[in-house]
């Protein structure tokens, strides 16, 4: 019996990526965007879209808007009414209407921005954000539903692949320009996750025991290290300026942007483990495909 799915975000970043592969595995997608049922928050009805869904996986997200405050009063409103109040009424619909799994798209940011150590689902939560707030807040409200429908939460790391948004898209650019940049001395340890290995861990974590997962790429890499294999795919010559992380983090306070720079700075590891899942995909070929996509683009 074909099983059906409700995505929602299905047009996103990720979403794009996870629908063909769900497609593929042989699940009914139903997709669901903001057309279909506005903006999300507690009000939203989701009971058409519910009728004889097995599983729902929740992308759809209040996203960090690069020139907004996010620490203003109506940015904190906006996350809690998207990511929290929006999230946990579907969940409670979802565990009504008989669905068998939520799957829910958290963030490793829950943990803090900082780790030296591998994070897992059972390390603590220190939310620094509104955005990393509402998703905690988001998780405890699907975790504390009633009944019999199981509940995974995925927490995965900065995501990256053709489309990217945000920091890493300011990376490419500037890799791509020639910038140098003063991160040569980086021996930093992130976690990433390539979009094409995040749709095979949803995928995985629909069949998979309930519980909380951090999945990535595999084993960390420094930013320096990133930097020199970005600019390798994208054919460019890794400009990389050699730069004690004191002097870094100094400029940082100078500047007022020493969070940014410790993000950029610090390590963040987690233990990427789903049950009975690997990543298919290595960090260059998720490069490559990142090469593939601006060498499109700048030919278009």
């Amino acid at each position: 019996m074909t099983r059906t799915v409700l995505v929602t975000g299905a047009g996103g970043f990720v979403g794009r990526r996870l629908v063909p592969n769900l497609q593929s595995a042989g699940w009914h997608v139903r997709a669901v965007g903001r057309a279909d049922i506005g903006d999300l928050s507690d009000a939203n009805d989701w009971r058409p879209f519910l009728e004889g869904v097995h599983a729902v996986v929740h992308l759809a997200a209040r996203v960090h808007r690069m020139h907004e405050n996010k620490s203003s009063g109506d940015a904190i409103a906006a996350y809690d009414r998207v990511n929290r109040d929006g999230t946990i009424n579907l969940g409670e619909q979802a565990a009504e209407a008989g669905v068998n799994r939520f799957v829910f798209l958290s963030s490793v940011k829950v943990h803090g921005d900082t780790s030296d150590a591998p994070l897992e689902g059972a390390s603590p939560l220190v939310p620094t954000d509104p955005y990393a707030v509402a998703k905690a807040d988001a998780e405890h409200g699907l975790l504390s539903l009633q009944g019999d429908m199981g509940v995974t939460i995925l927490r995965p790391p900065l995501v990256y692949g053709p489309n990217v948004k945000g920091n890493f898209l300011k990376l490419i650019q500037a890799v791509e320009r020639g910038v140098p940049l003063p991160l040569g001395s980086l021996q930093n340890r992130r976690s990433l996750i390539f979009v094409g290995n995040l749709a095979e861990a949803i995928r995985a974590s629909l069949t998979a025991p309930p519980g909380i997962y951090l999945p990535s790429d595999g084993a960390p890499v420094s930013t320096s290290h990133l930097i020199r294999s970005l600019s390798a795919a994208l054919g460019q010559s890794a400009r990389l300026i050699p730069c004690p992380t004191v002097v870094l983090c100094m400029a940082g306070r100078i500047t007022g942007k020493s969070a940014s720079i410790q993000r950029l700075v610090g390590s963040l590891i987690v233990d990427g483990k789903i049950p009975g899942w690997t990543p298919p995909f290595s960090l260059e070929h998720g490069l490559q495909e990142i090469a593939d996509w601006r060498a499109d683009l700048h030919q278009s």
